[in-house]
């Protein structure tokens, strides 16, 4: 293979995953991830603030207990929770790229317009929209200042980060509920392969606020088996009562090959294809027809059969019509019982943020060669296709290629193939 061909793909730009961080329930690195994953520990606890809601079912919920680290007041005060959630991935990401110098700046480099942000969320932060709420309310304006807004606007994270980091890119905004952070990852790795930008900033990241608990919880969709927190969720199982939200943030830095070679950075795995693609039928069930085109999809991307996939990293919300759709499209494209687990039974549903965490736990356990087991699977649903449903300690396998599945309300679906390099 020649130098050209191994930088570029069918002329090309082949896109790596150069650095990823995590702020997450199960870890804030991948080393104290994995060693939780592998002691099976369920991050589900009870909610003892949303006993004041009697007329919600669930009490259940994943939050990110550390404390936040402090950022100078000037840079972060239009910042609410889920965009210092962003923030605080988003430097993990960096340094793990070696793109931050010694005094924990970002390099010149990522500011001459090269480098871009592709970056989601569910919503703002929920503390402003509050503000915003008593005006209308109370007639009070007094709790709203110059930052209310940017606190709660949709693409808070984008805009703030690109602030913070002096960032002069293209700026992406995917506030689309759980692909949210997938779907930042695939367009910036567009961004890259067709030579818009060589960096690209991509993740997603979600606060954890009763609302989002109630709104699925008055879809039926939520556990409720309150009075054991860590036997919630259980994807797959036919026992399965519903998802249980969680809390965190993921980033990943995608880079070109090319200029990742040339300064020497760790190169973890490489976007091997992307797709993204819409329902068109109903906003809330959803599809498995195009949902299994959208894997499809994403394997023409990457150029190989679905066979090469070793292991697939599931949406698994643990709701009745979602797991039986997502199994079934899987086994429609693979047609194998494929091992595959939900990261969810561990932290619960992170919203905008799964896509980007899940994406780096499973370019990681591909590098390792263990993927996770799903938590409380005992009986899998018949209803369910037959797919390999990891148990017990989880797997060893050795894998070249993985793939990592997100399904959203709007009938967003997305997928992610990577491969190591």
């Amino acid at each position: 293979m020649s130098s050209s061909d191994f930088l570029k793909a069918n002329g090309k730009r082949r896109v790596v995953v150069t650095g990823g961080g995590i702020v997450s329930a199960i870890g804030d690195s991948w080393e104290e991830a994995k060693t939780n994953l592998k002691l099976l520990k369920n991050c589900t606890v009870y909610m003892k603030d949303w006993d004041k809601y009697p007329r919600m079912n669930t009490r259940l919920g994943c939050p990110y207990t550390k404390d936040l680290p402090k950022f100078p007041r000037k840079k972060v005060r239009g910042m609410g929770r889920v965009a210092l959630l962003s923030l605080i991935a988003s430097e993990r990401a960096l340094e793990a790229a070696h793109l931050k110098n010694e005094d924990g700046t970002i390099l010149e480099e990522l500011k001459n317009g090269r480098t871009g942000i592709a970056y989601g969320s569910c919503m703002g932060s929920m503390d402003s929209i509050l503000d915003l709420y008593y005006m209308i309310s109370d007639g009070d304006t007094s709790r709203i200042d110059s930052q209310t807004y940017i606190k709660c606007m949709p693409q808070t994270c984008a805009a703030n980060l690109s602030v913070y980091y002096e960032i002069r890119g293209r700026i992406i905004t995917t506030n689309t509920a759980c692909t949210s952070g997938s779907q930042s990852i695939g367009y910036a790795y567009e961004a890259i392969e067709n030579g818009i930008q060589d960096i690209m900033l991509a993740g997603g990241a979600e606060e954890l606020v009763p609302p989002d608990a109630a709104a699925f919880d008055a879809m039926g969709a939520t556990a409720y088996h309150n009075e054991n927190p860590e036997t919630e969720p259980k994807p797959f199982d036919a026992n399965r009562d519903g998802l249980v939200i969680g809390e965190g943030a993921g980033t990943l830095v995608l880079e070109d090959m090319e200029h990742a070679v040339k300064r020497g950075a760790p190169i973890f795995a490489e976007v091997a294809g992307f797709a993204t693609n819409a329902d068109g039928t109903h906003i809330t069930n959803p599809n498995s027809q195009t949902m299994a085109e959208c894997l499809n999809l994403a394997l023409k991307d990457a150029g190989v059969n679905s066979n090469k996939i070793a292991y697939v990293n599931a949406h698994g919300t643990s709701t009745r019509s979602g797991d039986i759709a997502e199994s079934k499209a899987t086994y429609q494209v693979f047609n194998r019982q494929v091992p595959i687990s939900s990261t969810k039974s561990y932290i619960g549903h992170t919203l905008g943020a799964c896509g980007c965490i899940e994406a780096w736990l499973t370019i990681n356990m591909m590098r390792d060669g263990w993927f996770h087991p799903t938590l409380n699977l005992s009986t899998p649903d018949p209803e369910c296709a037959p797919l390999g449903y990891i148990t017990g300690s989880g797997q060893e396998l050795e894998a070249d290629y993985v793939m990592s599945n997100n399904f959203a309300f709007g009938g967003i679906n997305t997928s992610l193939v990577f491969k190591k390099i």
